[in-house]
């Protein structure tokens, strides 16, 4: 997964990136997990990574309190989201 890791908020936000941890936590080339709907099936989801570089707040990196996270940890090379970023990336 080339570093990334997930990090569910209180929120309910999902967020991908590359993350250190000190005091708070900090993510870098991140991007916010969005679930829509499959537009040939409204019955199905699909996923959606959005880069946070792209949003109308873009930001090189994202400090995230430590308390609004509910858990957070690296991804599996094998999970789709990995997979998606690996493609993305080369």
């Amino acid at each position: 997964s080339q570093g990334y890791s997930v990090v569910y908020l209180t929120t309910g936000e999902v967020y991908i990136g590359k993350l250190s941890i000190n005091r708070d936590l900090m993510l870098t080339d991140a991007y916010i997990f969005q679930v829509v709907k499959d537009p040939a099936d409204q019955t199905k989801n699909n996923f959606q990574l959005q880069p946070v570089k792209e949003m109308l707040w873009a930001s090189k990196k994202l400090n995230i309190v430590k308390k609004s996270v509910v858990f957070y940890g690296p991804l599996e090379e094998n999970s789709e989201i990995a997979k998606t970023l690996a493609a993305q990336n080369k």
